[in-house]
């Protein structure tokens, strides 16, 4: 009879979940309040490591899991866990993504009612025993217009409650396609167009280079007079001093945040606000969400340690020991093709990949989920190799590869295609992971951590007003590759030994000669 896997369970979590891992055939010791010292004495004698966010997974407790072979997080975050470490030591390391989704977006509506019908300030003057009947006049939601920015998990159950609301719902994603904007009753639009007819507008999307303020000055001045902001998603999605302006204007009817830019949020301009309603980042912060990750966490861990089942890794691809050291050189190779693919176009669609050549001829279902990975890694937070398919089709996205043992002029390439634009990869010499084409502009690139992919006019002195900027920030350039066609339309792809911060950033935007400009990092 094979030994049973034992589980160490070191924060506070719910009963049923020691209960699944008792039912699924593991041995678990439920210790919570473990010191650093006491977890790195006993972590050798366990296979699993449940934790909520109390325990801290460090470089030095690693190495003295010398038995450890996952790592379950009760909840999304795993800012508590080195995952690189623990990759290098092959040790699983999972989360809970979805768990709190359904909660996440009840406190949306929550908010939106609380702010519709000015519950909180009518509550505190009913408390003081005072009777403003005829002072806080609301708004019925029925037949007003939700926008709905970002329709992944989240906002697709939003929409369903505003549904029952016999709301209007329309939706801005990029990653939405129509067909699953069909299936979800949401009318796809543009930002703009839900900008300008929404009377609610609400955002659930990660926090990123390209969601960084997507409420601003210019997008909340294209708005609806009187409409009204939730946010229950990342602070960081409003320009918060934007928002304050709209507000003091009349031109925005009112806010209601769960999240803010600099949290813990103990003091801010729009405290105070009798238009703005404000909660502590409580959206996850029900009894049902924290026993569901609980759950999600214990079935997980069990299915990867009874069965060898992958759910929800973060640094897991689905590779055997024989596939590994053939397929490792492809794998930062596609993930920079899907990461450059999402870069090229501002709408998601179906993605072609073409695997040619030496390629062709090795397991490549490990590369296409790492293309997907990085293709969806714009748009959501916690996507990795094993989640992505799924999310994809989550969003409608479908994938197609093909293979084919011919791939001139080079030995291996691997191409991947989304609607008219195209990205292409190969390998070099000893395994270097190279950029070859974009858009059918040869512009052949070494892969590093931080780069600048951008589109310019063909035209002399880009490289030195680039070269300027970027001295100005002390930022050194390490590579620069510049490829051209015939009509005058240039790509750069710039390599720098750090990353490039916002500032910086606009400025390179700024310049006549550049059209697009965006930051990879890999």
């Amino acid at each position: 009879m094979s030994k049973k896997p034992k589980v160490l369970i070191s924060d506070k979590i719910d009963q049923a979940a020691i209960d699944i891992f008792k039912e699924q055939g593991c041995d678990v010791d439920y210790k919570p309040g473990l010191t650093p010292d006491e977890l790195k004495k006993i972590i050798k004698d366990y296979d699993g490591l449940a934790i909520r966010s109390a325990t801290k997974v460090t470089e030095d407790i690693i190495k003295s899991a010398k038995n450890l072979k996952v790592v379950g997080r009760a909840g999304i975050g795993v800012d508590n866990v080195d995952v690189p470490a623990a990759t290098k030591a092959g040790i699983v390391v999972m989360n809970t993504p979805f768990g709190n989704s359904v909660t996440t977006a009840e406190h949306t509506f929550a908010m939106l009612m609380s702010l519709a019908r000015h519950i909180p300030q009518a509550n505190a003057q009913t408390h003081k025993g005072e009777w403003p009947k005829t002072k806080y006049g609301g708004t019925e939601l029925k037949g007003k217009t939700i926008g709905i920015i970002g329709c992944g998990n989240i906002g697709s159950i939003v929409a369903k409650r505003a549904q029952g609301f016999e709301m209007k719902v329309i939706g801005f994603d990029p990653f939405l396609t129509l067909e699953r904007a069909v299936e979800l009753s949401i009318e796809k639009c543009e930002l703009d167009d839900l900008l300008s007819r929404s009377d609610v507008i609400t955002i659930h999307t990660p926090l990123n280079d390209h969601t960084l303020n997507i409420l601003n000055k210019d997008t909340l001045s294209k708005t609806k007079k009187g409409v009204m902001i939730i946010n229950c998603a990342r602070g960081g999605l409003i320009d918060e001093d934007a928002l304050k302006d709209a507000l003091d204007s009349g031109h925005v009817g009112g806010a209601a945040l769960d999240v803010f830019e600099n949290e813990p949020a103990t003091t801010h301009p729009l405290f105070g606000y009798d238009n703005v309603v404000c909660t502590p980042h409580l959206a996850a912060s029900t009894s049902e969400a924290q026993v569901a990750v609980a759950l999600q966490v214990a079935q997980q861990m069990s299915a990867y340690l009874i069965k060898g089942a992958v759910e929800n890794a973060l640094n897991l691809p689905s590779i055997s020991a024989t596939d590994a050291p053939v397929l490792m050189p492809y794998i930062k190779l596609a993930n920079a093709l899907g990461i450059i693919a999402s870069n090229l176009t501002k709408e998601a669609g179906d993605i072609e990949i073409t695997y040619a050549g030496e390629v062709s001829k090795i397991n490549v279902k490990p590369l296409t989920c790492e293309i997907v990975a990085g293709y969806l890694s714009k748009a959501m937070d916690d996507v990795n190799r094993v989640n992505a398919p799924s999310l994809a089709a989550d969003r409608g996205i479908k994938i197609t590869e093909s293979t084919t043992e011919k791939a001139d002029p080079w030995l291996t390439s691997i191409t991947v295609k989304n609607g008219s634009h195209k990205v292409i990869g190969s390998i070099f010499g000893t395994n270097q992971a190279r950029i070859v084409a974009i858009d059918d502009v040869g512009v052949e690139a070494p892969i590093t951590s931080h780069m600048l992919m951008i589109r310019n006019t063909d035209k002399p002195g880009l490289i030195g007003q680039v070269g300027s900027i970027l001295g100005q920030d002390k930022i050194n350039i390490s590579d620069f590759r510049l490829g051209a066609d015939s009509d005058g339309h240039a790509i750069c792809l710039v390599a720098t030994d750090k990353a490039i911060n916002n500032n910086t950033l606009k400025m390179l935007r700024d310049l006549s000669l550049i059209t697009q400009i965006d930051r990879l990092s890999f």
